[in-house]
């Protein structure tokens, strides 16, 4: 039986999580979009626009910015679209509020935890073992969405009743939503893939041509699947839109921050000044030193994430950690 959703609650009020209210406010009555900052909230309650992250959309009347927290005892559906690096303070303050035990909480969130290698739903889980808990993922940027360009994603979902609940309300002619109750795998394709979109980013700014860059690409996919299995994920995830879509996205588009960050490096800036001229969170950087420190607690063979960290955190220089990917031992494509 499908469930119907009718006040969903958003908490994060970045690019990401203002384009899925703005996508839910047109199957809900009301929206609560849940800023951490009162003056952000005020502005975009306000001016009907998200100044910061989304200022060419407008957003409609039904959709309530707010920095109150309280509102969430009133959802039936919650959505956290938080830095992952705020995910576990987010959920304990959440445990604050009477939130409705039948309330589905969905992670929007990339990445996985640092010293727990913990992904984003375990956290969440950990609040609130009651509540069922989903994951919503794959090639969505928010500035696409947000103007109704077309595009799919994967929810995971355990139950598969309330699997296709959520891929009703997270669909319209313009948006198509799968299911798959492969939760590690989805989350893992999605952690993985920012990693190798600053890989592909610094190819790019160091000019290595079309050919080195597919050839990254497709290598990167090996990787993410073959440490994505390693670390719980079912192989033939990594295939789908969370694994292999959201690499191709993450990757190549103008819109990626991950991308962004790796093609300022290849220019020849620091980290620093990279991470400040993008002025938003590139989970690409944390998680790659929660990533790598995942692969070492399986031992996978991860050659593009190793010189991805040595760029970002031992000091390498962009051009001779890329050379060191074309320097290594032959080997067979499969393995």
């Amino acid at each position: 039986m499908i469930k119907e959703f009718q006040h969903p609650v958003i908490i994060g009020s970045g690019s990401w999580g203002t384009a899925l209210s703005l996508f839910l406010s047109s199957k809900c009555p009301q929206v609560h979009l849940i800023s951490r900052s009162e003056s952000a909230a005020l502005q975009i309650q306000q001016a009907r626009r998200n100044a910061q992250y989304l200022p060419n959309v407008e957003l409609p009347d039904n959709l309530i910015a707010t920095s109150e927290l309280s509102v969430v005892s009133q959802a039936d559906l919650i959505l956290v679209v938080v830095p992952t690096f705020a995910m576990r303070e987010t959920a304990k303050r959440l445990q604050s509020y009477q939130i409705d035990p039948a309330a589905v909480l969905v992670s929007c969130s990339k990445g996985i935890e640092l010293e727990t290698g913990s992904r984003m739903s375990q956290i969440i889980s950990e609040s609130f073992p009651s509540n069922p808990i989903a994951v919503l993922s794959g090639p969505n940027h928010a500035e696409e969405i947000a103007i109704g360009l077309p595009a799919a994603a994967t929810i995971g979902c355990a139950d598969l009743n309330l699997g296709q609940s959520l891929q009703e309300i997270f669909s319209n002619d313009r948006f198509r939503s799968y299911t798959n109750q492969d939760i590690a795998g989805i989350e893992l394709g999605g952690a993985i893939k920012n990693v190798f979109a600053i890989a592909a980013g610094v190819a790019v700014g160091l000019k290595l041509g079309d050919n080195a860059i597919s050839a990254l690409v497709t290598r990167a996919l090996a990787e993410m699947t073959r440490l994505g299995s390693a670390l719980g994920g079912q192989t033939e995830t990594f295939a789908g839109l969370s694994g292999l879509g959201d690499l191709l996205a993450t990757c190549f588009s103008e819109h990626s921050r991950n991308h962004k960050v790796g093609l300022a490096l290849g220019r020849g800036e620091t980290l620093q000044e990279a991470v400040n001229a993008l002025g938003m969170v590139a989970e690409g950087v944390p998680n790659t030193r929660s990533i790598y420190e995942a692969a070492r607690r399986v031992q996978a063979r991860t050659p593009i994430l190793d010189v991805v960290y040595a760029m970002l955190y031992q000091g390498v220089a962009p051009a001779v950690a890329l050379d060191r990917l074309f320097s290594r031992s032959p080997r067979q494509e499969t393995d």
